[in-house]
């Protein structure tokens, strides 16, 4: 298989008619190679929009969605980056390809090793994988640039966008089935958000997350 013609079609066929049209954001996803963050068994279908399964009941979102979110929190070179839910290792190896480094948390065992495993056949040495459950985020080396919640939240807890700096540009799903926003917040200052709902989606609910039922009052 031709897999750098195939990456260039999921650039142009599948990403940029989504409006991902910032070139640092396409050159990214050029460049790194997803189909060795996939199963042997599903690299044919790795470039494709194809769902592809992970361990644990996980998948990986859609190439489409990738581009959407890594041009929404428009990662810096100086960026110090916070992924919570670090599937394949792939999306946090599209962010370290823009970012100084990224620290991407995992609650399952399995993913932890299956993402430090691709994440150093592919080279990738700025990325720091920890197993932890990051459902309030990872205040022990708050605060950062930019934070990345792969997985769907009912809400967001303001522990997030607390361990944001100002400037600082955090990106998650919130809601629930049947369908969730692609949400953007930016700290413009302290005590300042900026609020941004960018397209409906829905993906799977990330483990341990906070609902709205478990705060009283």
């Amino acid at each position: 298989m031709n897999f750098e013609r195939a990456r260039f079609n999921m650039v142009e066929q599948q990403v940029r008619p989504w409006d991902v049209l910032d070139p640092a954001v396409l050159e990214t996803m050029m460049r790194v190679r997803r189909e060795e963050f996939v199963r042997q068994s599903y690299r044919s279908i790795a470039l494709s929009e194809a769902v592809i399964p992970l361990p644990c009941g996980q998948v990986m979102l859609p190439p489409v969605i990738e581009g959407k979110v890594l041009q929404a929190v428009q990662v810096g070179k100086e960026d110090q980056v916070l992924e919570i839910g670090s599937g394949s290792g792939y999306f946090a190896a599209l962010l370290a390809a823009q970012a100084a480094w990224v620290r991407t948390i995992e609650i399952e065992p399995e993913l932890v090793r299956l993402a430090s495993s691709n994440l150093n056949s592919a080279e990738v040495h700025n990325v720091i994988v920890e197993e932890g459950d990051g459902a309030q985020g990872w205040a022990k080396n708050a605060p950062y640039d930019v934070i990345v919640v792969s997985g769907g939240l009912p809400m967001l807890p303001a522990a997030f966008t607390d361990q944001l700096k100002v400037g600082g540009r955090l990106f998650a799903f919130v809601g629930e089935a049947p369908v969730m926003v692609a949400r953007l917040v930016t700290k413009v200052a302290e005590g300042q958000l900026r609020t941004e709902d960018l397209f409906e989606t829905l993906v799977p609910t990330m483990k341990n997350a906070v609902k709205h039922e478990s705060f009283t009052f």
